[in-house]
This record gives structure tokens, C-alpha cells and sequence, in this order.
């Protein structure tokens, strides 16, 4: 297979792509949205099922994404640069594994060919999360998950 007809992710970079194949990279796991805690001794990141105010649980989609960043200022919105240097994207994201020089994976949509494969695989935070707006902060601690460890 010569490259012409290889997908765009496979023969562009991130800093290549147009904002349509960019935005497509997202797999719609919201697993990004999920609030996380680092250990301050390790550094090691500690995702939990609470989610973004934002975050829809039943489709994983943000319930404001234009206005995002305003609403909830610790958003991460993505760039190559928050790409490159964030620890809080999740092992299974396609952005940061095609940083990393991985291939994307089989449920992944751009690969699958469905966008409901995240969900149907197990992936994705559906019905998985309880939004923020009901945990207070102190017990974000009792909250941490190990139902996706590194892929």
C-alpha cells in the first residue's frame, strides 16, 4: 500500500493535520473530562469516575464544547503543545499515542469505522461517571478507579 492511500493519520503529523482530521482524532471515550489526582511523591496520575460538569454521560460529548474553556477554566483543550507536554491524557488517546509514534487502536473510530465502537468496547466513561457538581473536593480521593489501566 503506497502512502496516497494510506489514512491521514498514518502519513500526517499532529502539527500537519487540518482542524477537521484534528477534531476526528477524538474517539468520544471521555475519559479526558474525568477528574484526575496526581500522587505529589510519585507523580503518578490517578484518573476517578468524576466527571467535568460538562461531560454528557450518556454520550460522552461535552455539553458546551465552543465554550468550554470559559465555563470550566481548568479545561484542557487540546494542542500540539498540551499534546506533547499534558501527563493527564489517558494511554488509550489517539493524540497522544500518535505523539508517542503508536498506532491508533482497534476500536478506535477512524480504525473501526463506528463511532459507538469506544462505548461498545468498554472504553468509553458512559454511564461509568457522577459529574462534579456532587462531589466535593476532598472526596475526590474516594472516587479514584482502576477500571482502565494503561493499554
Amino acid at each position: 500500500m503506497d502512502e496516497q492511500s494510506n489514512p491521514f493519520w498514518e502519513t500526517k503529523t499532529l502539527e500537519q493535520m487540518t482542524s477537521d482530521e484534528w477534531e476526528s482524532l477524538c474517539d468520544g471515550c471521555g475519559r479526558c473530562c474525568l477528574n484526575k489526582l496526581e500522587d505529589i511523591d510519585t507523580g503518578e496520575l490517578h484518573f476517578t469516575n468524576v466527571a467535568c460538569r460538562l461531560l454528557n454521560d450518556n454520550t460522552c460529548q461535552c455539553g458546551n464544547y465552543p465554550q468550554r474553556k470559559s465555563l470550566v477554566p481548568e479545561c484542557l483543550v487540546l494542542d500540539i503543545k498540551s499534546v506533547r507536554d499534558s501527563t493527564a491524557l489517558p494511554s488509550s488517546c489517539a493524540y497522544r499515542r500518535l505523539a508517542e509514534g503508536k498506532a491508533l487502536l482497534a476500536w478506535h473510530p477512524l480504525v473501526s469505522g463506528s463511532s459507538d465502537s469506544p462505548h461498545t468496547s468498554g472504553i468509553s466513561v458512559r454511564g461509568k461517571t457522577i459529574s462534579e457538581q456532587y462531589v466535593h473536593i476532598e472526596q475526590l480521593e474516594e472516587h479514584i478507579v482502576d477500571w482502565f489501566d494503561n493499554i
